[in-house]
């Protein structure tokens, strides 16, 4: 066997030297030291000492990025630094590996015998045992993909068949540097409608959402290109679920140690990772967050509040944000004809401990029947697909309900409530609408008719007034205009699963352009509380600024009411996405932290004294520091920027813009704005880049002060106690 160069690398913390085969033929011994490669050098398996351990693993990696270990053999049975581990392919078709200090240490047995095993490493990452006689290349002996870890590789499937007896699932290493079990669990979970659940000490932490026909409910869609799993179903019940594999493609979903669900793909070069997504999104994703009878809204500074009809069962824990104890009905119900229903749309459904489940009801049949049971107290059609189908009605408090974005519009659960909690809802006003006089709907209709004929011509002069504004306005927009259908195209026609974000300007598409480049379509919703005047601002102001640290604006859009920006797509979404979730922080470590900072301390240097302009943002926050591929902060939204002229240093405003939380005083105060204004924002991030915390909300047992008021006091202690000693040895 040719001798490899030895290459040295930190997570291993060992040289390893690689054979140039990929299989493994009886009798043949993989010693420490030695490795097998995939035939397109893709994955690489030996044994290996993760981190600074001493301790020692049969393991396949990523041969460009052998840092990342996708699966371990011997987790429960360490092999220590003094034994010298063997792996080899028996006599009796088992998969061994044994020691000098003991006779065997693992064992994999085979399903059947065979004349010639040999053991081959995929480019799937598939470590297979196959009867090198065979000629189906899919009869397996035995094969790793069997017996997952804590990834999830395409081709792997998690599967939950109880009737074969078979379980697979993710099980996360116990720590960074221990790849024996820990203490979460990924697996499907089929209880009425099936849902994937991360479980801890077997109480559930995260959950995705029940199956509703199309997606888990819960999570954020997977970009079609990337993700297109595969689902297979016996009766109702989800036996499996995996990605089916592309050698074009390398993908891994990985449960990492917080119990966090993080799937990358590897770029161009295959030298480097990008984060896709990862579950949980938010605090919402928690389980049972908020207490029951209530929903978690992400997007609001008061995260949980109670559902139609229930008021907080300890109103006193509700005020110091304490909402497990959740909420209580505030009037009983009347099952003699008393009670309707109240609809929430867009959420994630309650889970489910007492249910009751139809796949073939409409939506009216189940309000019926729930009506009919005293004991149902929400109903909702489980399936959105073929417009909607099924029953499941809830028998017991509603836990971990959450709302989602406005892409998920189309999933409702109806709440039963008494008739008077109904008073204010628009389907009852539009009952009640129904039972006046026909008389009055009559004369409606004809003062309807004559106004219309009044204004129409107003209408249609006001219209072209409009229109010719618009244009132009658009004529000194100094940025390439891209057409309304190469952005239809581009976002398969803004379709939900390309939705990205949603901010104050409205939701945020991904899209591919014809040349195949990525990009960030930002699309201004009707309900947006920002006008053309920001809109123009923001195209005038970003498309004059080229900074590495600034985000670029490719072009933009007006046709008719639609108006549109379009940026550089960023892999990573925004710095709060990841400094204020506990599992997605640990993404960032010091280093990166420090590069963050400098980076977007380097763009407000260039808006305030390098670019053409003296550009002052207003409204700098950790929401608006996007993060490339390789973490690398751009600052966006330039909506509120404020331009000074040349000499200028401060300014005067009696429309006070901004967030709340990251303004300085005098801004918010008097209205006086200057660049010192954005150096007291860029504080204000710093502070809760270090923390991981938010300025505005955070909480202390001992004040109510926020986290900027917090450090003052600490700083305050720290000077007080200085002086207390320094007088001391003076004295």
């Amino acid at each position: 066997m040719a001798q490899f160069f030895f290459i040295t690398i930190s997570f291993l913390s060992l040289t390893v030297g690689a054979t140039e085969n990929h299989i493994l033929f009886p009798y043949q011994k993989l010693v420490f030291g030695q490795t097998l490669v995939s035939q397109n050098q893709i994955f690489e398996t030996g044994f290996f000492s993760p981190g600074k351990s001493l301790k020692r693993f049969l393991g396949i990696w990523y041969k460009n990025t052998p840092d990342v270990v996708v699966w371990v053999a011997n987790r429960n049975h360490p092999i220590t630094a003094s034994e010298s581990p063997v792996l080899m392919v028996s006599k009796n078709t088992s998969l061994v590996i044994s020691s000098s200090g003991r006779s065997i240490i693992w064992l994999a047995n085979s399903s059947r015998v065979a004349s010639n095993p040999v053991l081959h490493l995929l480019d799937s990452g598939n470590l297979v045992l196959v009867d090198d006689t065979s000629t189906a290349t899919e009869e397996y002996l035995w094969q790793s993909f069997d017996y997952p870890t804590d990834t999830l590789l395409p081709g792997m499937k998690i599967v939950d068949d109880n009737e074969a007896g078979v379980e697979r699932y993710l099980t996360s290493w116990r720590n960074p540097v221990d790849p024996s079990p820990g203490e979460y669990v990924h697996r499907i979970q089929n209880r009425g409608l099936a849902q994937m659940v991360t479980l801890r000490g077997g109480r559930k932490k995260y959950r995705l959402g029940q199956w509703n026909g199309i997606c888990y409910a819960g999570a954020q869609k997977f970009p079609s290109a990337i993700y297109k799993p595969e689902f297979f179903f016996r009766e109702e019940r989800m036996i499996s679920v995996g990605e089916p594999y592309q050698s074009s493609l390398l993908v891994r979903a990985t449960l990492d140690t917080s119990g966090a669900i993080v799937c990358h793909t590897m770029n161009l070069r295959r030298d480097k990772w990008n984060l896709v997504t990862m579950f949980p999104l938010d605090t919402c994703d928690e389980y049972a967050t908020c207490g029951p009878n209530c929903i978690c809204k992400p997007d609001r500074p008061i995260r949980c509040e109670c559902l139609k009809g229930f008021a907080p069962k300890f109103q006193k824990d509700w005020d110091l944000q304490d909402w497990s104890g959740g909420c209580t009905r505030t009037k009983p119900l009347n099952c003699n004809g008393g009670d309707g229903f109240h609809q929430v749309v867009g959420v994630k459904f309650p889970d489910m401990s007492r249910f009751w489940l139809n796949t073939s009801m409409s939506l009216s049949e189940c309000r019926v029947e729930c009506l009919k049971n005293c004991g149902c107290i929400a109903y909702a059609n489980p399936f959105i697909t073929n417009g909607s189908t099924g029953c499941l009605m809830w028998f017991d408090d509603l836990i971990d309900t959450k709302q989602l974005p406005s892409a998920y519009n189309n999933q409702h659960i109806y709440i039963r409530v008494p008739t008077s909690e109904l008073d204010f809802d628009m389907g009852l006003e539009e009952q009640k609408e129904k039972k006046r006089p026909t008389r009055l709907i009559v004369i409606s209709i004809v003062s309807g008719v004559l106004v219309s004929a009044i204004i129409n011509g107003s209408v249609l002069f006001v219209a072209r007034r409009k229109r010719k504004a618009v244009k132009r306005n658009n004529e000194d927009l100094e940025l390439p205009t891209i057409k309304m259908a190469t952005i239809i195209q581009a976002t398969s026609n803004f379709s939900m699963e390309n939705m990205i974000g949603h901010g104050g300007f409205g939701p945020v598409y991904k899209g591919y352009m014809p040349t195949g480049k990525e990009i960030a379509v930002k699309r201004m919703s009707r309900s947006s509380q920002l006008g053309l005047e920001e809109f123009r601002n923001e195209v005038m102001v970003i498309a004059k600024l080229q900074h590495r640290n600034i985000v670029r604006l490719l072009g933009c859009c007006i046709e008719e009411e639609e108006r549109m920006l379009i940026y550089e797509y960023l892999d990573n979404k925004s710095l709060d996405y990841f400094v204020f979730d506990n599992s997605r922080r640990t993404l960032l470590t010091w280093p990166k932290r420090f590069d963050i900072i400098m980076g977007t301390a380097r763009g407000i240097l260039y808006l305030h004294h390098d670019s053409r302009l003296k550009i002052i943002h207003r409204d700098l926050k950790t929401s608006n520091i996007l993060l490339d591929g390789n973490l690398t902060p751009k600052i966006s939204d330039f909506g509120l920027a404020r331009i000074f002229e040349e000499g200028q240093s401060l300014a005067r405003t009696k429309r006070v813009v901004g967030t709340y939380g990251y303004m300085a005083p005098e801004y918010a105060i008097d209205g006086k704005l200057s660049m010192k204004s954005d150096i007291f924002s860029l504080g204000v991030v710093v502070l809760e880049i270090i923390s991981g915390k938010k300025n505005r909300g955070y909480e202390h047992t001992d004040h109510y002060l926020n986290l900027l008021g917090h450090l003052v006091i600490m700083l305050a202690g720290m000077v007080a106690l200085e002086r207390k000693q320094d007088y001391r040895v003076d004295g």
